[in-house]
């Protein structure tokens, strides 16, 4: 069976390493990954490994935002890590290499490269380069504000078209610090990619060359008998979210490496974000709440002299294991401070925030937690009368036409990992509040969630969710609603007497889906508290 697949005699003597690639033609993040894939494979082969190529799905979360099709965005989570494990299982690999470019398949190969705990290592396709317009850079984000103000008027269609026909130029994952560059940064402080894998352009030299170490290393690491689990320790994952906050990164990494950390065996709770976010300011002046995109952290160093100031600060822990067969501390020994006058990464004396973006909240709206990400942009407070959505759509026509106003705070429930189900990503009505210039004086909660390009007063991953009977399902419109930043505190502001009354009257709803994978993701998921997981 391996002969006529390219096996010679001789390499039934050496370690099989399969590599895993996530290409697909469906998504730009991963339409250059077959070559990636194939310089990993020269690695192998070069470093005296046999490698097998296979593949695996993607999906598309930019094409499929506000419509049904996102339902499936976090599901091939859980498809992409059962397909990895199943096949790398299945054919006895020794060893593995996993390539992942859009912000579900990077955690998938990490569930998968956990699970199974043989000698692996992740490299990620790259980000892509900004899109120019008018001399400013624009992205995929840029596309989705741009909607929200050619609803407003102001901007015309043909100025709408201009932003969508430039915003994606080539390969390449979105470009702001949104899901995937974050994933990427939290991988690669985690230890599981080799030294600045995660800071190239999709397209460059650089790239190519990390996939074809990340190959050879892949091969050392079964020699020296390395394992994922000996590097993916719970202070590895702490270095990981101390990273993750310092890049100002996506609500979706709590929810990602919680369920990354459950594969590991790895004991990581939502009150671990709060703790690790106490001490950690955020430090990266990046999209979608910053002014820079990722080529231009690029073009200056990539995340390694941050990691170096996060580590000289003692927020990092040094002598964690990485893939390169070094400590995270010996990795970072000859790294170069960024260089005088950048001003994507602040100084410790002058933070973007003194303490995380990423707030856990608490209270009667959110008994189990709640996930808000306040840059401080938008204020640490809020308060406002409910405006219900027992959908994405119906909150989006909402905002375009004009029927939510200042003071508001929009709910959409039914939108959860067993509700939606999926846990849709809110992209579009958060891109359609900023377009309509109301980002300061609207708030958002779901329990959903948000992609990495959200930004403004938004609060996803409300639990329990609206299908289990959680408090989010029995609010009513006009119903008053406080959310403290400071206090980490989400509360519905009626009586106890009247949640009781209203939890007694609440019927949970048939499931939408009675067949297919929507429907046994249903049945599976945890919930987002604990990283919608399915095993």
């Amino acid at each position: 069976m391996l002969y006529p697949v390219g096996f010679k005699k001789e390499d039934f003597q050496k370690s099989i390493v399969g590599v895993a690639s996530t290409w697909s033609m469906v998504t730009p993040c991963n339409m250059h990954i077959d070559q990636l894939a194939r310089e990993a494979a020269k690695g192998v082969d070069q470093a005296g490994g046999k490698s097998i190529i296979f593949n695996t799905i993607t999906v598309s979360d930019g094409i499929s935002m506000g419509t049904e099709g996102m339902k499936y965005s976090l599901v091939s989570r859980e498809v992409i890590a059962d397909s990895i494990e199943t096949v790398a299982a299945c054919e006895g690999f020794d060893g593995l290499v996993a390539i992942g470019g859009c912000d579900k398949n990077m955690p998938a190969c990490m569930i998968a490269l956990a699970r199974l705990n043989r000698p692996s290592v992740f490299a990620y396709g790259g980000t892509i380069l900004p899109g120019c317009l008018n001399h400013r850079n624009v992205d995929i984000v840029s596309i989705f504000e741009a909607v929200g103000e050619h609803s407003n008027g102001k901007i015309s269609d043909q100025e709408l078209e201009e932003v969508e026909s430039c915003a994606i130029p080539g390969p390449g994952s979105c470009g702001g610090m949104y899901t995937a560059n974050t994933m990427a940064s939290a991988i690669e402080a985690l230890g599981m990619s080799l030294p600045n894998s995660s800071a190239q352009a999709a397209i460059s030299k650089e790239k190519q060359g990390d996939c074809a170490s990340a190959g050879a290393a892949a091969v050392e690491l079964i020699k020296k008998g390395i394992r994922p689990l000996d590097i993916m320790t719970k202070q590895a994952f702490e270095n990981a979210m101390t990273v993750v906050i310092a890049l100002g990164g996506s609500t979706n990494a709590v929810l990602h490496l919680l369920a990354i950390a459950h594969a590991a065996g790895i004991k990581l709770k939502l009150d671990d974000w709060t703790r690790i976010g106490k001490k950690v300011p955020v430090l990266a002046d990046l999209k979608p709440s910053g002014r820079h995109v990722m080529w231009e952290l690029v073009q200056i160093g990539g995340i390694m002299p941050l990691m170096k100031m996060l580590l000289d600060e003692g927020l990092l822990h040094g002598d964690c294991l990485t893939v390169s067969g070094k400590t995270l501390k010996a990795n970072l020994a000859s790294v170069k401070p960024y260089p005088k006058g950048q001003t994507i990464i602040h100084e410790f004396a002058d933070p973007i925030k003194e303490e995380s973006h990423l707030v856990i909240l608490y209270g009667n709206l959110a008994p189990e937690g709640a996930v808000a990400k306040i840059s401080g942009k938008e204020g640490l407070k809020f308060e406002g009368k409910a405006r219900v959505f027992e959908s994405e759509e119906k909150a989006l026509r909402a905002i375009l036409d004009d029927k939510v106003k200042k003071r508001d705070v929009i709910v959409i429930r039914y939108e959860g990992p067993k509700g939606g189900p999926g846990m849709r990503e809110m992209l579009a009505p958060t891109s359609a509040i900023m377009g309509k210039g109301l980002g300061k004086d609207v708030a958002l909660i779901t329990d959903g969630r948000f992609s990495g390009g959200s930004h403004g007063f938004v609060i996803g991953h409300v639990t329990p969710e609206a299908f289990v009977g959680g408090p989010i399902a029995l609010i009513k419109n006009g119903d008053t609603i406080q959310i403290d930043g400071e206090k980490k505190v989400i509360s519905l502001k009626i009586s106890n007497a009247e949640m009781a009354l209203r939890r007694k009257n609440w019927k949970e709803p048939k499931p939408r889906y009675s067949k297919g994978v929507l429907a046994k993701y249903a049945k599976q998921v945890s919930s987002a508290s604990l990283g919608a997981v399915t095993d």
